[in-house]
């Protein structure tokens, strides 16, 4: 059995930015989130470099090789991110985030810098499948902040992690899926303002995948989403 995503992209810029500095792929086996740090221009143009490599990968077909691919994406996305800032100084401090799933056979590998996140639905339950890299999810990894805290922290979205021109490898893991299985990718102008349950309802409430992703949209605006929301809602389907 061949398994394969199904997604929708909902992309907004939020209630108060003017600019979206997040980018977003979605194809039958890869799917990613990068939201852009670094102000107009600058971090628009992070996150789509990082995004048009991706685009531009022939998504091999083992985990090996898969994990491989992504790593080396953002190898190279960070050449060309410092090679931008070489060539426009004022670019500098520009990055991004990124949250990368790789469908290879049965076997998702996910590769995350930063704190765009990737759920996962299974049996209307829903896990985190990667762990932020910010200041607040450090504290709460040495029980300093309980995660509700960490939510209402006033620094919960500075970064410690991104693509943005050094050496950073990204965080690699790996999940095997079936069909059925739903996921969600997307930037922290959701995750920073829903909580979990609200985003596990509207996930196991709405089975059309665009309807879906304009609900959490909805919820992000609903709580204020002073950020630009992204959101990749993907099924894991059986290809017949």
């Amino acid at each position: 059995m061949t398994l394969i995503l199904r997604s929708a992209i909902l992309n907004d810029v939020g209630l108060v930015r003017t600019n979206n500095e997040d980018s977003a792929l979605a194809g039958d086996r890869l799917v990613a989130v990068a939201d852009g740090m670094g102000g107009l221009p600058a971090g628009e143009v992070a996150s789509e470099i990082v995004i048009r490599i991706l685009d531009e990968l022939d998504p091999p077909t083992t985990t090996e090789g898969a994990a491989d691919a992504l790593r080396a994406v953002v190898s190279t996305a960070n050449q060309r991110i410092r090679a931008a800032i070489s060539v426009d100084p004022a670019r500098e401090g520009m990055g991004t985030t990124l949250t990368a799933g790789l469908l290879a056979g049965d076997v998702l590998v996910l590769a995350q810098v930063g704190d765009s996140r990737c759920y996962l639905l299974r049996d209307n339950e829903l896990t985190q499948l990667t762990r932020d890299d910010t200041f607040v999810q450090a504290l709460v990894d040495q029980g300093a902040l309980s995660p509700d805290q960490a939510r209402h922290h006033p620094q919960r979205s500075l970064v410690t992690r991104a693509v943005q021109g050094a050496d950073t490898p990204p965080a690699v893991g790996t999940l095997t899926v079936f069909a059925g299985d739903r996921l969600l990718l997307c930037s922290d102008g959701l995750s920073d303002y829903v909580d979990d349950a609200a985003i596990a309802a509207a996930l196991a409430m709405y089975g059309d995948r665009q309807q879906c992703g304009e609900q959490l949209v909805k919820l992000a605006h609903q709580a204020g989403a002073p950020d630009n929301v992204t959101v990749v809602v993907s099924d894991v389907t059986a290809l017949s």
